[in-house]
């Protein structure tokens, strides 16, 4: 064959993939809004993606399994979903396909096997909307307003209805509220749209109503009068840390939970995935989400004491520099965060290492940590220095963490990388809060001491720990199948 011959070759079957992928990103769709079925694909979201993509996450999900996956079959296994009569789920259609190709002889076609793979979603029962207000709008909270708004689909499981500020809500505040949520310097532009509403004191957000309410203190709000009822409040000021100011919230009328977006004291701390089972939505009313740094560590130490046992170690994150810090060298309360944090990096205490603990008690007393702030606006590092129980081997320990990352309760939370040239700006927008960098893993010679590299995208991965965690406080349950 010539080279002409096989270069027209080429380009025929890219032209079938990208056409292929068309078809899946309007499956995708129809199945999001029309039926409250949403795809992801190896836990990577695939709503409002192109057809590039597309393309790219089947490329990394075929390495990933050591097997080729391809978009025709996804598509394959997504008709046969379209056919269904399903209800609201989320399914991984990257395992789906994958697991199809490991069985195609027990089963004629896609439909077959689809039936049999999801034959427990006739037993699942359907659960009411949650109201959701956001009380505050910072970094955290405007990519949650994001996240809730882009997924709302018919609305079935929860619905952003307010959020409140300190500031009042007057026409020019209304369009800088607009546009920070409209633009973003490190997550780009919001893919809606947002129209302030000075008229009805609200954003309209992918023509949506959403309430903008002032107010000085949570007591003084009467949710009610908005149409909100029994709502869960996700609190992201920092203002409010512990269950007695944290309960204030629940004097509002029309709030029925309240979460809250940092760690807490006298409150239960969770990271999703981990220990959120331990507590009964139906018998707590206040939660944390705790640290973006706890869940990035927590998903990975558990797999590690799961199968290896840790003995001891030591947690370095070089984390990217945050609001509380000063632009410029100026006074601040604590020491070293006064200087300026474009230019430094600055040496800062945290407490993830010991916040572990209350997500995974059997590592109490194990861990010590630190912190560097560096001049990057996102995207962090964990550095974890472990001794473990058992002797092992960096091919061991990459077996353990592409078994947790493909099955199991912490799908969701971990992600497996095998990029050799991962810098911190690639994990920028990856929805899983671990990013496991399997490439820089370090084993003693006596495989008794182990050093684990985990990314984190400390803004956007940890507001989808705590939106798992928020659906899970609202029971708002989708059958899943991932």
């Amino acid at each position: 064959m010539n080279n002409n011959v096989l270069y027209e070759k080429e380009l025929s079957f890219q032209a079938d993939r990208r056409r292929a992928g068309v078809e899946f990103i309007k499956i995708i769709s129809d199945l999001w809004y029309d039926k409250s079925i949403e795809l992801v694909f190896f836990r990577n979201q695939l709503i409002d993606r192109n057809v590039s993509d597309i393309i790219n996450l089947h490329e990394y999900a075929g390495e990933f399994v050591g097997k080729p996956i391809s978009v025709f079959d996804s598509v394959e296994i997504a008709q046969a979903i379209m056919a269904l009569d399903l209800p609201q789920s989320k399914l991984d259609i990257g395992k789906l396909t994958y697991e199809y190709h490991l069985q195609d002889d027990k089963y004629n076609d896609a439909t077959a096997f689809v039936i049999d793979k999801l034959r427990n979603a006739k037993d699942f029962k359907h659960n009411k909307p949650k109201d959701v207000i956001l009380y505050g709008f910072g970094r955290i909270g405007r990519l949650l307003a994001r996240e809730l708004m882009s997924k709302t689909g018919k609305g079935t499981q929860m619905r952003l209805r307010a959020i409140v500020t300190r500031d009042k809500n007057d026409a020019i505040n209304l369009e800088k509220r607009a546009s920070l949520l409209r633009y973003d310097s490190v997550h780009g532009d919001f893919h809606g749209s947002v129209h302030a509403d000075p008229e009805n004191n609200a954003l309209n957000i992918n023509g949506t109503t959403v309430h903008m309410i002032t107010a000085g203190s949570p007591e003084e709000i009467d949710y009610t009068l908005y149409g909100i009822e029994d709502a869960l409040v996700i609190d992201n000021t920092g203002a409010f840390t512990n269950e007695e100011a944290l309960s204030r919230h629940l004097v509002s009328k029309g709030v029925d939970k309240v979460l809250l977006t940092a760690p807490g004291k006298g409150i239960p701390n969770i990271v999703y995935g981990v220990n959120h089972n331990e507590y009964n939505p139906d018998k707590v009313s206040i939660f944390s989400a705790a640290s973006c740094t706890t869940n990035a560590i927590t998903p990975i130490l558990k797999a590690i004491e799961d199968t290896l046992g840790v003995v001891k170690g030591h947690l370095e994150t070089i984390h990217s520099y945050t609001n509380d810090q000063n632009l410029v060298d100026n006074m601040h309360s604590k020491y070293r965060r006064g200087r300026a944090a474009a230019l430094n990096m600055v040496i800062t205490e945290t407490g993830a290492g010991a916040a572990v603990a209350k997500a995974l008690p059997v590592l109490a007393g194990k861990l010590t940590s630190n912190a560097i702030r560096v001049p990057v606006p996102n995207g962090s590092l964990a550095v974890l220095n472990l001794e473990v129980s058992q002797n092992t081997s960096i091919e061991e320990i990459n077996n353990i963490m592409k078994r947790y990352a493909l099955e199991g309760e912490l799908v969701e939370q971990i992600k497996y990388s095998l990029n050799n040239e991962l810098v911190s700006s690639d994990i920028i927008g990856t929805s899983a809060p671990s990013i496991y960098d399997s490439n820089a893993t370090i084993v003693s010679p006596d495989g008794k001491n182990i050093v684990l590299y985990i990314w984190y995208d400390n803004e956007y991965g940890y507001s989808h720990q705590v939106i798992r965690l928020a659906r899970y406080i609202s029971k708002v349950r989708r059958y899943s199948y991932y």
